[in-house]
């Protein structure tokens, strides 16, 4: 928010700097950022006022125009159109200095001699104040000779304030002028009272009805204005404007701005003969209702957008924006006000969804104060008295109010506040707190009881009344002291520790952690080849995006992890990459969901290889040995995952696994396709793996047993099997056909080629058995051993 220092001790002196009070502002929880001088460049500029104006006598495209500056006189040329004999203009005599730091002179047009300059409005630095092309016209009454940044009290400074979004309050000069009074010591508060207008129906304007079928409006007012003239605002409102960042449009939309500034409630004027109909109903959007706002631009509503309609059609977004349908024109005749209160989170939702990001909406988001709805009108009635020449106006105010609002009592105790801000005195503290506004209406000794002002919505406990005294008396007076002693000892959640050692397990692995932005560039999808009908196609996009590579909600964290590596090999690493990554994904939500998050973790693998081994490239890391980290990370948290063929659209076709545990697919690992990482500039190969965090929470403990006394016996069988049979099915075969005393199996051959059937491969495994109680005999054995044969055979087994 940005507030002129001259006009913010027109409500409040203030009797310091402005860098002064900005720092205290800052301190005390209203912080200034920027302390801006827009005029700050000037130099020598006066008043004029146009004595004499005539053609060029060889140049018939210029005029000559004499200007009287208090006593001297001066010869300028210009080929401003705009310009009439009496006028009053700023002027810069040669040596003077204009905003964009030109230093003015004296110039020949032909036979005529121009000494300095006549200014326009950008030649100040303000070119929000012209109101039309040319030299800038000044204000009649001002004096010839006159310091043009006197005159127009353009020797200002404006600060630059963040408000947080609780400190609705403040986002006007009348609740900033009552913040500076309450923790600026010497500060005097310049009354400036509200008054109430007068609530009954119009005298000369035909009117129906304001009906209120939503109930995220609960108050609103309109008064009327039956005949306006539309015209520029006068010098000083403009210029106010300017410096608080609001365009200059008309003395009409301009007034509108000017008393919102002061008062920080929203007003909004509609052309009244433009209205479909003489009533004003505010309802709830229809789901995808379309409407047209003031700057041109077609909005899809959705249910929960406030609108304001008239005869049934749109003419407002409510707390938002005016509609294109009913805007203040040159042609308007006849005006109507409107002051409401709007429940501000339904009016932040839709200006976030929908990016317009108003004055209106900023106040109406943060809360504005009901109590100032209505005589907010009556400040415009009186400020638009000041053109009663041009304006009739109509005193009375339709009102339709569905709630009251009632002000808050809070007690602060002596106790309370001595424990948190080790002080007690609780007749100073009230003395700071009614320099907020806050009525102290009990005292006891040990309390105080207070009355809360509506505009203070912030404030609702009695912690909230202490952090007001604290923050004004200053954290500073505080005394430091030290904790007391702690009779236990912290403990790490289950959740926390359980991320821990999953962490841990994946830095054993030779893993390095990294964090990337959840907002990822659209274009993975495409890179990824992620078809349509996956639900990770169909991330969200951001309605106001840092960039446009970061525009899209990630469905996966395969992106983040290839654009590291991406970056790291353009900077020209070349030693083995392994980076894993630990965060959420957010999906398209299931029937009645908006979306659905996700815990995940990844990994990606490049170069890498077991730095134990020199010169043994066969070590080198492939499809199996990211496995193998796949089965260490479930391992750390007492599970065993189950591999499966997978598909993946960026996978490897015949090197993809899907993982799942205990029967439910919780994750895949792949090779990233070749065509992908030449897209992306990256030699590869490159293996990845990505599982959801939730699966690996819970923690399977181990089972021990006694360690095996008597010896296996060792047999091996080779079998062919389908190629697209996967090897663990076929364990589960020989595990559930070979009796009880066989002890373990492993595969430790597969061939596929000459000699074997095609569509087929041979699979080799050594058998163990035993017997935990005595040594088995090898006619028990063999005896075993083929009726697991047998048995395999009859599954259909072709054994070798």
């Amino acid at each position: 928010m940005r507030i002129s220092w001259k006009w913010l001790n027109e409500f409040c002196k203030i009797p310091l700097s402005p860098e002064e009070a900005a720092e205290r502002l800052t301190v005390t929880g209203c912080e200034v950022e920027n302390i801006e001088r827009p005029c700050s460049a000037l130099k020598g500029l006066v008043v004029g006022k146009i004595e004499r104006l005539q053609i060029h006598p060889e140049r018939p495209d210029l005029f000559v125009a004499e200007v009287d500056l208090g006593g001297p006189r001066a010869q300028c040329v210009t080929a401003a159109r705009n310009l009439r004999e009496g006028d009053t203009v700023p002027y810069g005599a040669p040596g003077s200095v204009i905003a964009d730091g030109t230093v003015l002179g004296k110039r020949t047009f032909d036979s005529v001699v121009s000494v300095g300059m006549m200014l326009s409005a950008e030649e100040i630095g303000l070119p929000g104040i012209a109101d039309e092309f040319g030299i800038l016209r000044l204000p009649a009454h001002l004096t010839a000779g006159e310091d043009l940044l006197k005159a127009l009290n353009l020797d200002d400074c404006i600060l630059e304030i963040s408000i947080t979004p609780n400190r609705g309050d403040l986002l006007s000069l009348m609740g900033l002028a009552r913040e500076c009074y309450g923790v600026i010591e010497g500060s005097t508060l310049e009354k400036h009272e509200l008054k109430l207008p007068r609530i009954g129906d119009p005298g000369s304007i035909s009117w129906e009805g304001v009906t209120l079928e939503d109930p995220g409006c609960p108050l609103y007012g309109l008064s009327f204005a039956p005949s306006v003239q539309i015209g520029p605002s006068p010098m000083e409102t403009r210029i106010r404007l300017a410096f608080s960042g609001i365009r200059s449009i008309n003395n009409i939309v301009d007034a509108t701005n000017y008393i919102m500034l002061v008062t920080g409630q929203p007003l909004h004027a509609f052309d009244l003969d433009r209205l479909p109909a003489r009533e004003i109903t505010v309802r709830g959007a229809r789901e995808g209702e379309r409407f047209r706002t003031l700057d041109g631009q077609d909005h899809t509503l959705a249910e929960g957008d406030l609108l304001i309609t008239s005869g049934g059609i749109p003419v407002a977004l409510a707390g938002v924006m005016g509609g294109e349908n009913s805007e203040i024109t040159a042609e308007t005749k006849s005006v109507a006000f409107e002051s409401a209160f709007f429940e501000p989170l339904r009016v932040s939702r839709t200006a976030r969804r929908l990016g317009m990001g108003t004055e209106a909406s900023y106040r109406f988001s943060r809360g504005v104060d009901p109590s100032r709805v209505l005589p907010t009108l009556s400040c415009l009635y009186e400020y638009l008295l000041k053109e009663a020449a041009q304006h009739h106006l109509e005193e009375n105010v339709r009102v339709v109010s569905t709630r009251s609002w009632e002000k808050r009592r809070i007690s602060l105790t002596r106790r309370k506040m001595h424990r948190v801000l080790l002080w007690d005195d609780l007749e100073q503290a009230s003395k700071i707190l009614q320099k907020l506004d806050l009525r102290e209406i009990s005292a006891t000794d040990e309390k105080r009881v207070f009355e809360i002002p509506t505009s203070r919505a912030d404030l609702s406990i009695e912690e909230d009344l202490i952090e007001e005294v604290g923050r004004l008396r200053g954290y500073e007076s505080v005394p430091s002291r030290i904790p007391p002693l702690l009779h236990g000892t912290g403990r790490v959640g289950e959740e926390v520790e359980a991320h821990r050692k999953i962490r841990v397990a994946a830095m054993s692995r030779g893993f390095l952690e990294i964090v990337t932005y959840s907002f990822i560039n659209p274009k993975w999808v495409e890179w990824l080849r992620i078809p349509e009908t996956d639900p990770r196609s169909r991330g969200f996009r951001l309605t106001n995006p840092i960039s446009q590579e970061q525009s899209l909600m990630r469905t996966t964290l395969l992106p983040g992890l290839l654009q590291a590596l991406q970056t790291n090999l353009r900077s020209g690493w070349k030693d083995p990459i392994r980076l894993f990554e630990v965060g959420r994904v957010f999906l398209p939500g299931e029937e009645g969901e908006d979306h659905r998050e996700s815990l995940r973790m990844a990994g990606v693998s490049w170069n890498g290889k077991e730095r134990r081994v020199l010169h043994e490239t066969s070590l080198k890391d492939d499809v199996l040995s990211i496995k193998a980290d796949v089965m260490a990370l479930c391992g750390s948290r007492g599970q065993i995952p189950g591999f499966s063929t997978g598909h993946e659209p960026f996978g490897h076709a015949g090197q993809t696994a899907q993982v799942s545990l205990e029967g439910k697919p919780c994750g895949y690992l792949t090779s990233i396709k070749p065509g992908i990482l030449r897209e992306l500039e990256i030699p590869g190969p490159v293996f990845a793996f990505e599982l959801e965090i939730e699966s690996l929470l819970p923690e399977k403990g181990f089972r021990f047993g006694q360690v095996v006394r008597y010896p296996a016996v060792y047999r091996d069988i080779s079998l062919i099997a389908p190629v697209n049979r996967p090897a663990a099915s076929v364990e589960e075969d020989l595990r559930r056909l070979g009796g009880t005393l066989l002890r373990e199996l492993v595969l430790f051959d597969v061939y596929q080629g000459p000699g074997i059937p095609e569509g087929t491969r041979s699979l080799a495994f050594s058998l163990a058995y035993g017997d935990p109680a005595r040594t088995l005999r090898d006619e028990e054995v063999d005896a075993v051993h083929e009726q697991l044969r047998l048995n395999l055979s009859a599954k259909g087994y072709v054994l070798r």
